[in-house]
């Protein structure tokens, strides 16, 4: 019996061009996916530039402090010897201080690395400027007398690049090899001038000296052999009382921790302080009284904020009610209402609230007028929380009241009167079936309410005074008039933390699936 069955040939299936049929499709989905990426593409770059970046660079400012190491790197590297803190370290630590601040005094470095250091000691950025100008007014000329004394060949350059040439001459004398260095780098770097046309610094034969009389030299050049034959004669200076010449705070011991402390290039410092502790050579302590303040701010922002966010609940949901229920003619009217606060100037909203609020302001008149409150007796409602709370109440207000309207004009009104024709009380039927739909907008409303009112600044700025204000208000402080942005980018990262912690404790108890905007 014969088998008509057509028979498949082996092999994959192919499409209408020839190629197998599932190559095709990926092909083709691939085409799809890279089409879709490029659609997107500028939206990802625009997030990548605008707020990845951004938050990325704030937390490593947070931690960088690289300024102390690279500004004062002899000091930081004599420092490691320094054992007995309860006294000013020894001419070492002295002595590379008088070069690292010769160094940065003439690349106008020495105020930067002294106001960094201010934020953690007062006093020091007035120190640092002072020394600028005097370390160059040091008494190290002598050893340039005496070298250039005793052999005239010792001021010329030429000499000096003979010597700095050969390597087993820079082994032997590792900080005249490094002081010469920096002269040349000051000298053609930050002077733009020649060095064979220049007199070499004082602070290079200083560099010699020590470096001659602590470790001789064992060497066949015989103008070295004989300068360390000839400096056990030399007349010599303490570079230590040279600093307390200049300024007796030089041989603070704390001064000296705080460099010694902040010498690593990333540091805890920033966070530390801005969680009211310290770095210290004892380990992490707490701040002074007197300077524990961000706690607090922090505690007070939060606690602001979420009475901000309940304020605007009570208010926003009667009249989101309402939009969602009055006739359509009737509502868009309110709804313009409530939009017009956007098409005026938050500063202008924020002044205006200042008249109003203020003692002789509209409202005390009011109160008074009506006798509510006797003329002598008026309340303080500006520079204070009430006035914060109140002015950014009502500037956040359209931020609840659209989310909940939004999501309220989606309830079919039938539900209601379902449930009233069930025998259910007007109250029953808006509790037990009107408001359990509306908690999605409310959700809503109060994620973007908190999260714009914890960053909030200029309105606190404006009429919080001193127990109104924001933690954002000290973050700008310290981007705008401090300049200590390690410390703001500390105190950002960690309210950043605090708003993502309070979100994902709102997914685990509301469920961020249940938020909708309509």
């Amino acid at each position: 019996m014969t088998d008509n069955t057509a028979q498949t040939p082996a092999g994959p299936v192919l499409a209408a061009d020839g190629r197998p049929l599932k190559a095709s499709l990926n092909r083709a989905l691939r085409a799809q996916k890279i089409r879709a990426l490029l659609l997107i593409a500028p939206l990802l770059l625009f997030i990548l530039i605008t707020f990845i970046l951004p938050i990325a660079d704030m937390l490593f400012r947070s931690v960088e402090n690289q300024i102390v190491r690279e500004t004062l790197p002899r000091t930081v590297a004599a420092m490691e010897e320094w054992e007995n803190h309860e006294e000013a370290p020894g001419e070492d630590v002295y002595a590379g201080l008088y070069i690292d601040l010769f160094e940065a005094a003439e690349f106008r470095r020495h105020t930067r690395v002294g106001s960094r250091l201010n934020y953690e000691m007062t006093g020091i950025s007035s120190l640092f400027r002072q020394a600028g100008r005097g370390v160059g007014r040091f008494d190290t000329d002598i050893y340039t007398d005496q070298f250039t004394g005793l052999d005239a060949a010792w001021a010329d350059y030429a000499t000096w690049t003979g010597l700095m040439g050969d390597s087993a001459i820079r082994a032997a004398l590792p900080e005249t090899a490094d002081s010469f260095d920096t002269w040349v780098r000051i000298t053609v770097e930050a002077n733009d001038d020649d060095p064979a046309e220049e007199n070499i610094e004082d602070f290079v034969y200083f560099s010699l000296y020590r470096d001659l009389a602590g470790n001789g030299y064992s060497g066949s050049n015989a103008l070295l052999s004989a300068a360390a034959e000839a400096v056990g004669g030399f007349d010599s200076i303490s570079i230590r009382d040279q600093f307390e010449e200049l300024d007796e705070d030089w041989l603070n011991t704390e001064l000296m921790e705080t460099i010694w402390v902040y010498s690593p290039s990333y540091t805890p410092g920033y966070f530390l302080t801005a969680i009211d502790m310290q770095l210290s050579a004892d380990g992490i302590t707490a701040q002074p009284e007197d300077r524990q303040i961000y706690v607090t701010l922090f505690g007070r922002t939060l606690f602001m904020s979420l009475v901000i966010m309940g304020s605007c609940v009570l208010l926003g949901y009667p009249i989101a009610f309402l939009l969602a229920n009055l006739p359509m003619r009737i509502s868009n009217i309110l709804m313009i209402l409530v939009l017009l606060p956007f098409w005026t100037s938050l500063l202008v909203r924020t002044s205006a609230w200042k008249v109003l609020l203020q003692q002789q302001g509209v409202i005390n008149d009011l109160l008074v007028w009506v006798g509510l409150v006797a003329d002598d007796s008026r309340l303080q409602l500006i520079n204070n929380q009430t006035g914060t709370i109140i002015a950014m109440t009502h500037i956040l207000l359209p931020f609840m009241i659209l989310p909940l309207y939004s999501v309220m004009q989606t309830i079919p009104p039938t539900y209601v009167r379902a449930a009233k024709s069930l025998g259910a009380t007007d109250w029953t039927a808006f509790w037990r079936v009107y408001f359990p739909q509306s908690i999605p907008g409310i959700g809503a409303g109060c994620i973007l309410v908190f999260i714009l009112a914890i960053g909030y600044y200029i309105t606190p700025e404006l009429v919080g005074g001193r127990t109104g204000t924001f933690i954002s208000n000290r973050i700008a402080y310290h981007i705008s008039s401090s300049l200590n942005w390690g410390l703001a980018a500390a105190l950002g990262s960690i309210l950043l933390g605090v708003v993502l912690i309070l979100y994902w404790i709102y997914d685990r108890i509301v469920g961020i699936d249940n938020v909708k905007l309509g």
